[in-house]
Order: structure tokens, then C-alpha cells, then sequence
């Protein structure tokens, strides 16, 4: 009877985040998104290089993180801690602002959630990014 619950209260929660992706407005705009949207842009820029050279990478939860800080001589590895810090920043108010736009703040999870995979799978050859399994180099 547990698995029963259990499994229905799991498709239930699938099914609700397929609603949510389906019913949220993810282009829609307010001063606050188009700040944070241009923050990020003139970001890219910068990060572009090192999503080349494999020292970061996109995570399946939606943000970056350093995946070989090898990648980068000593001297700027302060710099991309912070760019990172910065863009992660960036992408966590971009999620919560999305759904406030929507009116609707609980669905900041499932909006995370889409734009993680939509960044994914638009990542570039030859940049990683996370899967279930872990690292892979798209």
C-alpha cells in the first residue's frame, strides 16, 4: 500500500511540474528580469572562454560550476570564482523573478528545472555539462 502512495504521490508531483513548465510564461519580462538578463549577457562574454576550455561547465540544477580549475593558471582562478559566484547569482534571481512575473513564486523549482535542461541543450560542442551520470563533454 506504501509503494501505491508512494508512487502515485510521485507521478502526481510529475505530472503538477509538467503543468507548471506548460503554464508559465518563461519569456515573460519586467525591468527586474531584463536587468538580470543583461547582467548575464555581458558576462558570457567572459565565461565563454573558460566554458572552451573545460574549466566550467552547466549543472543538471540549472547554474555553472568549476569543473577543472586546472584549466586556469593560478592567477585568474580568483577572477572565475567570482564570475561563477556572479552568474549563479544571476541565474537564482533569474528563476525567482520568472515566477513572480507568473505570480506564481512556488513554481521557481520547476522553471529552475527547464532552464537547466534548455541550457543544456543548447550548450556548444566541446563544453561540459552535467547529466545523471555525471560529467560529459558535449
Amino acid at each position: 500500500m506504501k509503494k501505491i502512495l508512494l508512487s502515485l504521490m510521485l507521478f502526481s508531483t510529475l505530472l503538477m511540474s509538467q503543468f507548471v513548465v506548460a503554464a508559465a510564461d518563461l519569456e515573460v519580462n519586467t525591468p527586474a528580469i531584463t536587468a538580470v538578463k543583461n547582467s548575464m549577457q555581458s558576462r558570457h562574454g567572459q565565461l565563454a572562454a573558460f566554458y572552451a576550455n573545460g574549466a566550467i561547465g552547466l549543472t543538471k540544477d540549472g547554474f555553472i560550476a568549476i569543473k577543472d580549475a586546472n584549466a586556469v593558471p593560478l592567477a585568474q582562478r580568483g577572477a572565475l570564482t567570482s564570475l561563477v559566484k556572479d552568474e549563479n547569482a544571476d541565474r537564482a534571481n533569474l528563476y525567482k523573478e520568472i515566477a513572480q512575473a507568473n505570480g506564481h513564486p512556488e513554481w521557481q523549482a520547476e522553471i529552475q528545472s527547464t532552464f537547466a535542461g534548455r541550457w543544456i541543450d543548447k550548450a556548444q560542442a566541446g563544453w561540459w555539462v552535467q547529466g545523471a551520470g555525471g560529467w560529459v563533454k558535449k
